[in-house]
């Protein structure tokens, strides 16, 4: 009998272990430039804090991590994904990246592999992955535009993951929402970021509860 009970006991723990309940937490990290991090904003104003504040209201269960850096770039953001993936542990990671490498004029091949390379490191890790879709202005050329463009579903595609339309889309054409320098959204428009991407972002953690 006692054997019995210790066995019945030993089973539980292994399955509290092993089985997330359903209340678990689960959080995503952005792991994104300036846009994400905030150029010029308080850190609790940006648009990622906008949804954590929303889901700490109506979604409980579920985290956003802001790993952005301000002028990163993809092999920035590469060379540091280990220590942020080891520091926060998400089950979901948005990139949203590659802005500076365009605006840079850096090699499509080396923003592709280094958008690969991260994503197999994840994939690796066991962590779901979306990515942003990310278009620069036609300054650096009609033919280096659009092969910059078409990289992100290529990438996308390639890995299997989730391309999300680039949230600036909407934001850059209205010149009350941008800062005077033309290329970072301002404090205004965080709140309408954040109403464009919490939709996004809640149903990759809805997935991800689902895995």
């Amino acid at each position: 009998m006692m054997k019995k009970s210790l066995f019945n006991f030993s089973l539980i723990l292994l399955l509290l272990v092993f089985i997330r309940p359903a209340a678990a937490n689960v959080s995503l990290l952005v792991l994104g430039d300036s846009l994400s991090a905030g150029y010029g904003i308080s850190e609790g104003d940006t648009w990622v804090a906008e949804i954590q504040r929303q889901w700490e209201q109506e979604q409980p269960d579920y985290q956003i991590i802001n790993a952005s850096i301000s002028g990163d770039t993809t092999q920035g953001a590469l060379n540091r994904l280990s220590s942020v993936i080891d520091r926060h542990q998400p089950d979901a990671v948005f990139i949203e990246l590659g802005g500076n490498d365009g605006l840079r004029g850096f090699a499509i091949e080396s923003i592709r592999n280094n958008l690969s390379e991260m994503i197999d490191y994840l994939h690796g890790r066991g962590i779901y992955v979306a990515l942003s879709q990310i278009e620069i202005p036609p300054n650096m050329g009609r033919r280096y535009t659009s092969s910059f463009n078409a990289v992100f579903r290529e990438v996308a595609e390639n890995h299997e993951v989730t391309l999300v339309p680039f949230f600036m889309l909407e934001i850059a054409i209205d010149s009350d929402l941008m800062q005077s320098d033309g290329i970072h959204p301002n404090l205004d428009a965080q709140p309408v970021i954040a109403e464009i991407m919490e939709p996004e972002l809640r149903q990759i953690l809805d997935r991800v509860k689902q895995l």
